[in-house]
């Protein structure tokens, strides 16, 4: 299993497979299990229709590592004009978006500047704007960017990943901000030495961290439990003796049955819709998650009619 989750995100970063295999019809019908299109709209289309059956939403636009700062300002226009028009349609809709998407590796002070727009139009909204965790190499710039956000911005977010051995000092590190964290368990391909190894240390490594931040989080800060295993949701629910304490987040269309389900049950839940043309690396990441069973959905698209 290893094995195959390592050659899904290799393929992830190959620049080759990255330019061609999104032209293969079979592998964009893939893709429709994770996103309900491309564009805005379709995401809009797809929370609306959630949201009429009691679940909110988060938009993320599909797209990290530009590399001209003029790019990263069309990335910071298009979410302004998406904090409006989630507004216009009356959507419980938050925004989640990547630091290198706006400019980190390029400039982090631009980053910043980006940044420090998106969470000032998302207080104007009464909204929210999370920053997601990317690859090792972004992790001390990103949580550099949080903490200068969080400073100005009770309403901003960072997600950090479980996997990732010194998650846990990150988290002491980040507690007197009274941080908002959406904790994951991490999808990118790490140098061994950085991550933890096998699905049971991460899992434990997951809820340590979560039972951490539920102990020492302040009136302010949220919780997200950014995650799929609904088993090691339920762990954390028995350990602290109740759900109030935090939300979940699933992706659109993993598992979103059981999310409408802990919704209807009275957790806070939210559904994660991406969109945009710059899918291929985050699909990879996707497969990677369970690729023997994933591969299988991309097979199956690839000789099926219509």
């Amino acid at each position: 299993m290893a094995l195959a989750r390592d050659a899904v995100l290799w393929a992830a970063d190959n620049r080759w497979l990255r330019e061609h295999l999104p032209r293969y019809r079979f592998v964009r019908r893939s893709v429709r299990r994770f996103m309900p299109g491309e564009t805005l709209e379709d995401a809009t289309a797809a929370a609306k229709r959630l949201q009429e059956r009691g679940l909110p939403t988060m938009f993320t636009a599909l797209g990290e590592n530009v590399t001209e700062l003029s790019d990263a300002r069309r990335v910071v226009q298009d979410y302004l004009e998406a904090f409006d028009r989630v507004a216009e349609v009356g959507l419980d809709t938050e925004f989640s978006v990547k630091p290198s998407h706006l400019g980190l590796d390029q400039d982090p002070r631009a980053a910043l500047a980006n940044l420090e727009e998106l969470a000032t139009s998302a207080t104007e909204h009464d909204n929210w704007l999370w920053l997601d965790m990317e690859s090792a190499p972004f992790v001390d710039g990103t949580l550099d960017l949080y903490s200068k956000l969080r400073a100005g911005h009770p309403n901003v977010g960072v997600c950090l990943q479980a996997y990732l051995k010194r998650t846990a000092g990150d988290v002491d590190s980040l507690m007197p901000l009274d941080p908002t964290i959406r904790l994951v368990k991490g999808a990118y391909r790490e140098p061994r030495e950085l991550v933890f190894g096998s699905r049971e240390v991460i899992d434990e490594a997951y809820r340590r961290i979560a039972l951490l931040i539920l102990a020492r989080k302040g009136p302010v800060g949220r919780l997200a439990l950014g995650t799929h295993d609904v088993g090691l949701i339920r762990q954390i629910q028995t350990d602290v003796g109740g759900h109030d304490g935090f939300e979940v987040h699933m992706l659109f269309g993993i598992r979103q049955a059981e999310l409408l389900r802990m919704a209807a049950e009275g957790y806070r839940a939210r559904s994660l819709i991406s969109y945009g043309t710059h899918w291929y690396p985050w699909f990879m990441r996707r497969i990677a998650e369970k690729p023997v069973q994933n591969t299988l959905l991309a097979l199956r698209n690839l000789v099926a009619r219509g």
